[in-house]
């Protein structure tokens, strides 16, 4: 690589710099040396350029073309090197086949990318709470089970469970006690006094051979199955006063084991499974108000005690319900006969 260089520092500066910047293009294009050498019969590349009277560079074209008749004064250099592969611009990382034939520019490709990405997530994270959310035990069930009764069903806010005493005993087996229960045997009473100005008057009852029709929630009705419940038997009782409703629940099991699982596991499970409320117009359970909820294992069977205010406020000091409860537990004096019947009178 040749050129003639005037005499001029300002020229100076200005020519080295263009053509280094040529020179670095030639080496990384040569290939080979030139035909006239018996190498490769690559075309000759060649870069011409003159230096002009106000100091800059022209590139005047490539070899063979009439670029060196420049004006007076002024200098021709050339700086040839074997022919040169022309370099793809790279892909960009954003480009899709299917988007580019499409027309969408890479920046536009990387918005849908980035947009779909984000969907995606959203959509992956919605599913994983919703498996989740299915998989647990106790606060799923009673969201499932909840729609039985309607989104506001009445529920006890409190639950309390008691084991059989021994006096039961004799009645842990129902292979012993086979008879069934009967309307008239569980609610023969149509009062259950509470005090001498209060009594609880029974305004309707049920009793269902099948156990399901008297109770609700997952796991309740999976204890009530395995331990072979045959028959349930409800009372609804409305206070003298007006201010109380209670159900009395009795459940006829298989064995005392049985019973005492059912009563201990709603504990747990109360506000997913409870009884179904009887209906009546003088005594209504109030959706999402106060009322307190009791089980009590006797034998091979299961009494539930519920008990709340007709306006679902909480009790106040005024509010008795240990003496309403003792009242409404009346309806197990037919389970007392029972043990009777197989133990005979005590002495």
């Amino acid at each position: 690589m040749r050129g003639r260089r005037r005499a001029s520092d300002n020229d100076d500066a200005v020519w080295a710099a263009s053509t280094d910047d040529l020179a670095e293009a030639a080496r990384a294009g040569r290939r080979g040396r030139g035909a006239a050498d018996g190498g490769d019969q690559s075309d000759a590349f060649a870069v011409s350029g003159t230096h002009t009277e106000s100091g800059s560079w022209e590139a005047s074209g490539p070899s063979g073309a009439s670029g060196s008749s420049g004006a007076s004064g002024s200098e021709e250099f050339a700086v040839a090197s074997g022919s040169r592969k022309r370099r793809r611009t790279p892909r960009s990382d954003w480009q899709f086949p299917l988007l580019t034939e499409m027309g969408l520019r890479p920046e536009r490709q990387r918005l849908i990318v980035i947009i779909a990405t984000v969907i995606g997530v959203v959509a992956g994270a919605t599913g994983l709470v919703a498996v989740v959310g299915s998989l647990g035990d106790y606060a799923p069930e009673r969201q499932a089970n909840a729609a039985v009764l309607g989104p506001d069903a009445a529920l006890p806010m409190v639950y309390q469970g008691w084991s059989a005493p021994k006096l039961f005993a004799s009645l842990a087996d129902r292979a012993k006690d086979s008879r069934e229960l009967t309307e008239k045997e569980v609610f023969g009473q149509s009062e259950l006094v509470v005090s001498k100005k209060l009594k609880l008057k029974l305004v309707a009852k049920r009793l269902d051979a099948d156990c399901s029709a008297a109770l609700w929630g997952t796991t309740l009705l999976e204890k009530a199955s395995d331990a072979e419940c045959t028959q349930a038997a409800r009372g609804l009782y409305a206070s003298s006063d007006g201010r109380y409703v209670g159900q009395y629940t009795l459940l006829n099991l298989k064995d005392g084991q049985s019973a005492g699982d059912l009563v201990e596991s709603l504990k747990t499970h109360y506000r997913g499974g409870w009884a179904r409320p009887l209906t009546a117009s003088k005594a209504t359970f109030r959706a999402g108000g106060y009322s307190e909820g009791g089980g009590y294992a006797l034998g091979h069977y299961v009494g539930l005690v519920w008990l709340g205010k007709t306006d679902g406020l909480d009790p106040t000091a005024k509010d008795d319900f240990v003496s309403l409860t003792l009242a409404m537990r009346g309806a197990e004096k037919s389970v007392y006969r029972r043990v009777v019947a197989i133990t005979g009178p005590a002495s």
